[in-house]
């Protein structure tokens, strides 16, 4: 993991000195993970572009200004965090949800070798599991999806956060208790 903050570190101080190519370089190591936070945080695609964009946008502007105190994956998603809660509150409703035929299991190996009422199934918890992490409020949202799918330590989501530690710890647990309520029907289907 110290090879991959001292590359981070490079390439930014490269950005810093005008260096195009290591600005896409920066982007290719880490658009999916920002890409795909964004998308599970509004549950919309073209948003989740934009925002993503807007992040790695806000890393060039700052790229003279950037020290490597923390890691810099650390730093790039409290970026993204500020935006996707700035775009939560422009929104102002909890209702957004991925288009349908927007699913991104959809036409995966196997989802294509199950069969049809095991696919209905697992569409239906996917659609559930969904509705229980977008009726989160923003901060358990992001600590969930930084914690579950990006797997980043409960430090470094208490730094994306700007909370202490123990408040971290205790807003995960909040959020999977919360959750664990909102699924506790997902036993019931098969």
């Amino acid at each position: 993991m110290a090879a991959e903050e001292s590359e981070d570190a490079e390439l930014m101080a490269q950005i810093a000195r005008g260096d195009d190519n290591a600005f896409r370089r920066l982007i290719e190591r880490h658009q999916l993970a920002v890409f795909g936070t964004a998308v599970k945080m509004l549950q919309d695609r073209f948003v989740a572009e934009e925002i993503t964009q807007k992040a790695f946008l806000r890393v060039y502007w700052a790229a003279k200004r950037y020290r490597p105190t923390a890691k810099f994956r650390t730093w790039l998603f409290t970026i993204l965090r500020r935006l996707v809660l700035n775009e939560l509150r422009r929104r102002s409703s909890a209702d957004a949800f991925v288009p349908a035929g927007d699913d991104p299991w959809e036409g995966t190996p196997s989802a294509s070798a199950r069969s049809p009422a095991d696919s209905l199934i697992d569409k239906e918890r996917l659609e559930l599991v969904e509705r229980a992490l977008a009726s989160l409020p923003p901060n358990q949202r992001l600590a969930v999806v930084l914690k579950s799918y990006d797997d980043l330590s409960y430090e470094e989501i208490a730094r994306v956060l700007g909370l202490s530690l123990s408040a971290t710890r205790a807003l995960l647990f909040r959020a999977r208790e919360s959750l664990r309520k909102s699924l506790s029907s997902l036993k019931d289907i098969r």
